[in-house]
């Protein structure tokens, strides 16, 4: 099964043999990947039950926990990378979850849409909410809670301490982005980011 860009782009900044948790996983497709083909140690999280059975068929471990209010169980740099994808702009508590991840790690990999995307800014004028690849759903069935654009994130990132190590802009179509990595808080669909502490 071909892997999604941005998941082969995640798997391209996990060496070999390390030890990742992937918070609200999903299916496990990049969990399942990331041990057979680097022989990583891995461990999910998902709530979602359908989700969480799908990634257990895989052979993939999986905890259902609530991250808004359990990482704690967590210990520090009980892992080497921690993910979140496309999972942040769901949770009620962000800057909590973030800072859990590079406490529980020294890199986190975090993806999420971008709601600065020009076309969710036309739509917007439109006077509709958007609607598009990497925002699926109507208004009234989004499980979104927070709509940041890439500056939003990254004013946030800035704000906790850490260090933005790798950004890679996603087109519409999900691919990678061959427009400027300036321009990606009006013309990428989703952003990748890959995190570390700021160097005192």
């Amino acid at each position: 099964m071909t892997l999604r860009v941005d998941f082969s782009l995640i798997s391209s900044w996990v060496s070999p043999s390390a030890r990742v948790l992937d918070l609200g996983c999903g299916h496990g497709t990049l969990l399942h990947r990331l041990a057979t083909d680097k022989s990583c140690r891995i461990q999910g999280v998902e709530m979602d039950p359908e989700s969480l059975l799908s990634a257990v068929s895989k052979g993939v471990p999986v905890m259902k926990m609530d991250i808004d209010k359990e990482l704690d169980a967590f210990t520090d740099n009980s892992y080497d990378v921690v993910i979140l994808s496309r999972t942040l702009q769901a949770v009620h508590r962000p800057a909590s979850v973030l800072t859990h991840m590079l406490r529980i790690a020294p890199t986190a990999i975090v993806s999420m849409p971008n709601f600065g995307y020009w076309r969710n800014r036309l739509r917007l004028l439109s006077g509709r909410a958007p609607i598009s690849k990497d925002l699926p759903y109507a208004w009234h069935d989004s499980p979104n809670i927070h709509f940041g654009s890439c500056k939003d994130l990254e004013s946030l990132f800035a704000e906790l301490g850490f260090t933005i190590a790798e950004c890679v802009p996603l087109s519409a179509t999900g691919r990678v982005s061959h427009l400027p990595t300036v321009t990606r808080n009006f013309s990428a669909g989703a952003t990748v980011y890959r995190l570390t502490h700021r160097t005192p």
